[in-house]
Order: structure tokens, then sequence, then C-alpha cells
């Protein structure tokens, strides 16, 4: 009887409160081929069947709204951020206030931002650079499951990647070749071209689910076109086997772009003020060190709710191409413009808070994979783990066991992860000061977006457990911070 987690991670940190093992190291080719004949012969267990179909939603005229507002509103909001760091001074209602007094139309002639021709080319021998490193440097993982029973390999060598690309950055930079500060100069022109090729990824993928899948027993469809186009039909769009798309866009052209961008900002911060700052630095620091974890980790991100559930529409697409080198570097654009010099004690305070959530982030998920990995048999602050066995079937009509972690970190919140993450996410943003909210956005992103995860994930395990799930939460009371939430 299999070990697997009990429940699925999220980008980074979609980890919940399950542990158990992975199931790599018990199935081969030939397993996942059983797999897809026993599927076709057992019916789906009920929980399994609401697993598999977590995020298909019937038609309706809201939803079609939803879809409308989350395809437009996002890119709109990243264009308007850049428009107020540019033109107002960073303030978002300033740009806001503007729009309003003249008009769309005017405001978008005045204001928005123009392509560039060198800097689109730029942009596209980046993508094809990093391409290459994806398929020709070392490294290969082998992910979870799919719903479809396919046990598929992945090319996990990003942390080599981005060794090779801050190295050749550094080396332009200081033989003159390039100016450090090319990117943010480029900015306006990048966040037209991130767009555009964003939108023109949410398509490409669109019509390939339809006329050449992969894997086309994986797809998911939801009668809504609209819905289908941003959330994704295709589970595991690829070229070939091996070169999966979700994995390069999710991980290549825009984390490994963070630093980067990061550097270019500092410099041009530099460059116009004659002096960098404590608080940049900081973000620099902070940056690195999420980047960084994230390709360490690089075939933990296998078992996270981007690879293991989520389809590859507009929200993977667009997202992993605009949202992440706009959106999660807005410290560093708003510094480079409007600097802020920390007082030595705010800069202790705020470093010392963020390297500890980053430092409880890891903790809190060592324990899950200690556990995971010696099936319970493990001792968690110097004490033997409490866990709780749990059994649930598949849609392949395989039982299951998985066990929930009721010691350490797991003992005092059901997502206590999260915790260590908004840590990080606030100090990020607390080195800019409370002068403007664009800088805070992050945060505010993170907050939400982390605590609608930790009720989307609840539900899932809710259905997929009943009262196993129930006794768990009963023994484990709080969902995030404990004494308050």
């Amino acid at each position: 009887m299999d070990i697997e987690l009990a429940t699925t991670p999220e980008r980074w940190q979609w980890l919940g409160a399950v542990v158990g093992n992975k199931p790599k190291s018990r199935l081969k080719a030939k397993d996942a081929q059983e797999l897809r004949r026993r599927s076709s012969t057992h019916p789906p267990h009920a929980s399994a069947t609401a697993n598999l179909s977590w995020r298909r939603k019937r038609k309706s005229w809201l939803s079609g709204a939803a879809c409308v507002f989350m395809i437009t509103v996002p890119p709109s909001l990243v264009i308007l951020t850049w428009i107020a760091l540019e033109h107002f001074n960073g303030s978002l209602f300033g740009a806001a206030f503007a729009l309003q007094e003249l008009g769309l139309a005017t405001f978008v002639k005045q204001f928005a931002p123009a392509a560039d021709l060198r800097t689109s080319l730029a942009y596209f021998a980046w993508i094809l650079f990093q391409a290459f490193l994806y398929t020709v440097l070392p490294g290969r993982s082998t992910g979870q499951l799919t719903a479809a029973g396919n046990l598929l390999e992945y090319h996990t060598n990003g942390l080599l990647a981005w060794q090779i690309t801050v190295a050749l950055f550094a080396v332009a930079v200081f033989s003159g070749v390039l100016d450090p500060a090319f990117i943010a100069k480029n900015w306006e022109g990048l966040v037209v071209i991130y767009n555009i090729y964003g939108y023109a990824l949410s398509c490409v993928a669109y019509l390939k689910a339809h006329y050449a899948p992969s894997y086309a027993e994986d797809r998911n469809f939801s009668g809504s076109a609209l819905y289908d186009f941003l959330m994704g039909i295709e589970f595991n769009p690829r070229f070939g086997k091996t070169w999966d798309w979700k994995l390069f866009h999710n991980g290549r052209p825009g984390i490994i772009a963070w630093t980067l961008i990061d550097l270019s900002y500092t410099a041009l911060q530099y460059q116009k003020h004659g002096y960098i700052t404590n608080s940049i630095i900081i973000v620099d620091v902070f940056h690195v060190m999420y980047v960084v974890d994230f390709f360490v980790n690089e075939s933990w991100y296998l078992r996270t709710i981007d690879i293991c559930h989520d389809h590859f529409g507009f929200y993977l697409a667009w997202g992993s191409a605009v949202w992440l080198p706009t959106m999660y570097t807005l410290q560093s654009q708003y510094l480079a413009r409007y600097p802020v010099q920390l007082s030595p004690l705010a800069a202790a305070l705020i470093f010392t808070i963020g390297v500890s959530g980053y430092a409880l982030f890891r903790s809190v998920n060592f324990q899950k994979d200690i556990v995971r990995r010696t099936n319970g048999e493990c001792t968690i602050w110097g004490k033997k783990a409490k866990v709780m066995r749990c059994r649930f079937k598949t849609a392949d009509g395989r039982d299951h066991q998985t066990l929930l972690l009721l010691s350490g970190w797991w003992g005092i919140s059901r997502h206590c992860n999260y915790v260590g993450d908004l840590m990080l996410s606030y100090s990020m943003c607390a080195v800019c000061g409370t002068r403007n909210l664009i800088p805070w956005t992050y945060a505010i992103f993170m907050t939400c977006i982390l605590v609608h995860r930790c009720f989307r994930d609840e539900a899932r395990c809710r259905t997929k457990y009943g009262e196993q799930w129930t006794k768990y939460c009963n023994i484990v009371r709080w969902r995030l911070i404990p004494g308050i939430w």
C-alpha cells in the first residue's frame, strides 16, 4: 500500500499539514501503465472524483464574468503600476485620479508604455537562451503520478542555469559590454513585450490542448471556453517527452530574471542618485534567498499545486511571463526611483524578521519531509513524531494511506509554513516605508492568495478524508496564527 502526499502543495509553500512518501520511489513506467489499465475498469471513488475535478466549475454568467475579469484586470494593473511609478511619483491613487479625470482614451494615449523593437528582440533572445540552458544542462527528476497514470520526467537544472546566467551577466557588465541598468532603463518596453508574450503563450497553449495534446487523457474541459482559456486544459504540455512548458515558464524566464532585475535597478539607483541604500540591498538579499531556495528545492516543486494540479492556461502562462517579473520585483523598482535609507536599527529589525520567516518556512517543511521519508518513524523537537494515519481511495480504485503530522510546527497550526512566508513577504515590503501603497502590493497579494489557499486546501482535504479530516482539525485547532485564526 502506497504512502502519498495527502494534500496538494502550492507554487512555493502549498504543503498543507500532510506528509507521505513520494510515489516515484515505487512506481515505474509499467506501474503507470497498469494504473491506466485499472482506471478504465474500476469506477472512481466519490472523493477521488471530487479531487480530480476540484477546479472545474459549471458554466454560469458569474464564472464567465470572473474569467473576463482575471484575463483583463491583472494585465491592466501591471500597466497602471508602471504608469504610477514612472509618471505619478509611485502613487497608484494619483494615477487612478488622472485616469478618472482624463478618461481612458486620453490617459492611455498619454501615459501607456510603448513597445520597443530592440527590447523585444532582447527579450526573445532571453527566452531562447533560457530554453537552451533548460534543454542541455544536466538534471532530471520524476514528478508525481498524474490523474491519468502518467509518471513524467522533468528537467530540474534551474540552479545551474541561474548560476550560469548571473555569471554571464557579471562578465558582460564588468567587461563593459552591458550597462548594468539595461533592464531597468528598458523596463517600459519589457512591460509591453511581457504582456504580448504572455497572451500569445496562453493562446498557443489553448490551441495545442485542442489539436496536439501531449497527454490527452490528462486534459480537463469545463464546457466554458473562457474558463478553459483562463485555467488551462492541458496538464503537461510538452515538446517531446521531457521538455515541459509548465516547469520551464514557471521557473526560468521569470524567476531567474528576478536576480537580474534587482541588480539592474540597484545599478539604476546608483546611476540616478549616486549611492545605494541599505533598503534595496536588503531586498536584493531577500530575493536571492528566495530564488536560490526555489532552485535548490526544484525537485520538491514538482510536488506543488502548480505542477500536480494546475493545468496550463492563462493563469500560469501569463502569470509566469508577466506577473512574476513585474509585480514580484516592485520593491527594487520603487527604491531605485524613490530611495529609502533605513536607520541601522530598523534595517537590522526588518532583516532579522525576514530571515526568521525564511528559517521558519524551511523548518516547517523539513519536519514534513522527514516524516514523509521515514513514514513517521522519527523525532521532532526531541520527541517521537505524532501522526494520524488516514486512508483514502483514488480514481483507479486503489487504497492509499496518508500521514497527517501532529508534532512540531504542524501541531501548532495547520498552515504554519505560510506564517514564515508572510513574515518574509512583509519584510520585503517594509524596507520601502509607508509613503506609497505600490511596494506593499506584493504582501497584500501574498496574504490574499495564502488565506484563500488555506480555505481551498482544507475544503479539498475535507472532501477527500471526511471525518478523518474533522478529527485532525479538532486536534490542530488553528489554521494559521495560533490564538488568532
